[in-house]
């Protein structure tokens, strides 16, 4: 089971550095059998070997090692903070940051041709909700993706309910979870979308999903450290 921490565009290098801390010292005492990840701002970046109970991923990349991108991050500033773990396709980066599919593939292509782990992630607008096509734009984020490789998990972020405070329904989460992975089969399905400490024990007891990608639940330390002990007691 996959647990992480999505901090966006919140926290300094300091305060990073303390959570990742207070986060080290908890998982000292209360060892999680889940796969804890975070996944920090960019200037906030840490040496990942320095907390060995979590990965630390980066939330973005251009797929290059490096060269003539400015404001970008690079494969050889990753590979100093040994980072080998990325977030690809996330809602915010396809609406806000009008990230095409055709460049979200290649960010993909690039991040299994230097073996980290991808959490990929998809998600439908209110309006397709509501138009009742949601696996058909769901399977429509899968296009150029290879589904084959190992280090590949799926975070499914209905886009209305991120940030908002209000979740998917359980019945909602289980069906699309459930269509996933029925294509998908053994690739790892996390949950993300307004995930709380009120809500996470029925999300992770669905039969089809593996996890949960954390925002802002997980932005205090203290709150992230609930989340990894009620998924202890759901573990699977």
């Amino acid at each position: 089971m996959i647990i992480a921490a999505n901090f966006k565009t919140n926290h300094t290098r300091e305060s990073t550095a303390n959570y990742l801390e207070a986060l080290s010292l908890f998982l000292d005492a209360y060892p999680a059998d889940c796969d804890i990840r975070a996944y920090p701002a960019a200037s906030s970046l840490l040496k990942a070997d320095l907390y060995p109970h979590v990965k630390l991923g980066a939330q973005n990349f251009y797929p290059a090692l490096n060269g003539a991108y400015t404001g970008e991050i690079g494969a050889q500033h990753l590979n100093e903070f040994g980072i080998k773990t990325v977030l690809i396709g996330h809602s915010e980066r396809r609406t806000i940051l009008k990230e095409t599919q055709d460049f979200i593939a290649k960010k993909y292509a690039f991040a299994r041709s230097n073996g980290w782990e991808i959490i990929y992630c998809i998600g439908e607008p209110r309006e397709v909700r509501e138009s009742g096509s949601v696996m058909e734009y769901l399977w429509a984020e899968f296009e150029g993706i290879d589904i084959n490789y190992e280090k590949l998990s799926v975070a499914y972020e209905p886009i209305w309910a991120i940030g908002t405070g209000v979740s998917a329904q359980i019945q909602e989460i289980a069906e699309v979870l459930d269509a996933l992975k029925a294509k998908l089969k053994n690739i790892p399905l996390l949950y993300g979308g307004s995930v709380n400490t009120e809500n996470l024990r029925e999300i992770l007891s669905l039969k089809s999903c593996g996890g949960a990608l954390v925002g802002n639940a997980a932005l205090d330390a203290a709150n992230f450290c609930k989340l990894i002990q009620i998924a202890q007691n759901v573990r699977k």
